[in-house]
């Protein structure tokens, strides 16, 4: 049976692209059929983790919003040469500024998101479709989390990112979301991760799925590409298969 996973962060900044990136890539190395969506409309830019130029895009997410093309048609294979067996389709979210004036002055119908997370899933035959969600809690973010399996909220050990994951945790569970866990990411090493993990499970009531550390390799990768397909043994990249397994379970 598909599953729709929401990766969710009440803050920008939290790595919650590159957490989704790398959890799809991971799935695909599985043999799974993965579809990623940008549902981050006002600043999209997970496209760039996957290499996808948007200058040859003759469709986005928008222009399935806008009623000019199928949602399968938005959806493009960005499977990396070192994934064997499984696929990753990557809708991508417009960058072109006057589609995202467009999408902030007039809007679009949230209910065809709906209908077009389960037309991508039938269409492209998917085990498991991704939602890279809008940080901070708005329309189209809740309608998300309402539809998705499972949810994973990507929070700093930082006591902005408490406050604002609680909230997020708070509205997940009126939303009776299946399956929700935390993943606490770029932590500083002088920290102890085991009491890190403690706290952070007594504070919300709620699953920790990884601590992840602040990775000099990832910074310095940055945006270049998927960390766990460039560096497949690293610490990291395990713990994002920890977190992969954990949303699919």
């Amino acid at each position: 049976m598909s599953r729709i996973i929401s990766i969710h962060s009440f803050r920008g900044g939290t790595g919650k692209s590159n957490t989704t990136a790398n959890v799809a890539a991971l799935l695909a190395t599985e043999g799974r059929r993965v579809g990623v969506v940008d549902t981050d409309i006002q600043s999209p830019g997970i496209h760039i983790l996957f290499g996808l130029d948007q200058e040859t895009l003759d469709h986005t997410l928008n222009d399935y919003l806008w009623g000019r093309c199928s949602i399968e048609e938005a959806a493009h294979d960005v499977t990396h040469e070192d994934v064997d067996g499984g696929r990753v389709f990557l809708i991508p979210s417009s960058i072109k500024p006057a589609d995202i004036a467009r999408v902030m002055h007039d809007g679009y119908d949230v209910g065809l998101l709906n209908e077009g997370f389960r037309d991508v899933i039938e269409k492209l035959d998917l085990d498991a479709l991704l939602l890279d969600t809008h940080p901070g809690l708005n329309e189209e973010t809740l309608l998300s989390l309402a539809m998705s399996n499972a949810l994973a909220i990507v929070m700093r050990p930082d006591q902005q990112d408490y406050e604002g994951t609680s909230v997020t945790v708070s509205v997940a569970r009126k939303l009776r979301v299946p399956r929700m866990m935390l993943v606490v990411n770029k932590t500083p090493p002088v920290f102890d991760f085991g009491e890190v993990e403690q706290r952070v499970e007594k504070a919300y009531d709620c699953e920790v799925a990884a601590v992840l550390p602040h990775s000099d390799e990832l910074m310095v990768l940055s945006s270049e590409g998927v960390f766990a397909l460039r560096y497949p043994a690293h610490e990291v990249t395990g713990l994002y298969r920890q977190v992969a397994t954990s949303l699919m379970a």
